[in-house]
């Protein structure tokens, strides 16, 4: 059976799904064979979801400096079903927001350490509208998570 990466994300925006869809393609990549890639958005994210995944990639708008609300509820519904039950497994990060990401993604980071996910690539924090660059680092992120899945 392949592994599968969960990709978690709350894109209201247009540039938001943009990089979405950078990242998706990139852990989709034709080049990487034996990965399940599941996008679902954060209010439709189960904790059967979040426990039949092999690891994770989320995705954020930084709202007021935090995490969407959107995230933020799928964590609370997935923590304690989930503790224990996916210590050590791998993730990924990604939040777009106008001004300031720095609390987003240290709230996303907290959590994420509470469950005991492995970080296996720097969150990437994006600013402004996405451009080609963005859109590049999204990709190899969405890489980088679906070939630790195949490591």
């Amino acid at each position: 059976m392949s592994p599968t990466l969960l990709v978690v994300h709350h894109t209201p925006s247009p540039g938001t799904r943009e990089l979405l869809e950078a990242v998706l393609e990139g852990a989709r990549d034709p080049e990487i064979e034996g990965v399940d890639v599941r996008s679902v958005p954060a209010l439709g994210a189960t904790v059967s979801d979040f426990l039949d995944a092999d690891g994770y990639l989320f995705g954020t708008t930084a709202n007021f400096g935090y995490m969407s609300g959107a995230l933020k509820h799928f964590f609370d519904s997935v923590y304690y079903p989930a503790l224990d039950a996916v210590a050590g497994r791998p993730f990924g990060l990604w939040v777009h927001g106008n001004q300031d990401t720095v609390g987003a993604v240290k709230s996303v980071e907290k959590i994420t350490a509470g469950l005991a996910l492995k970080l296996v690539a720097k969150p990437l924090e994006f600013q402004g509208q996405p451009d080609s660059s963005l859109r590049e680092r999204c990709y190899e992120l969405g890489a980088t998570l679906a070939v630790t899945l195949l490591e």
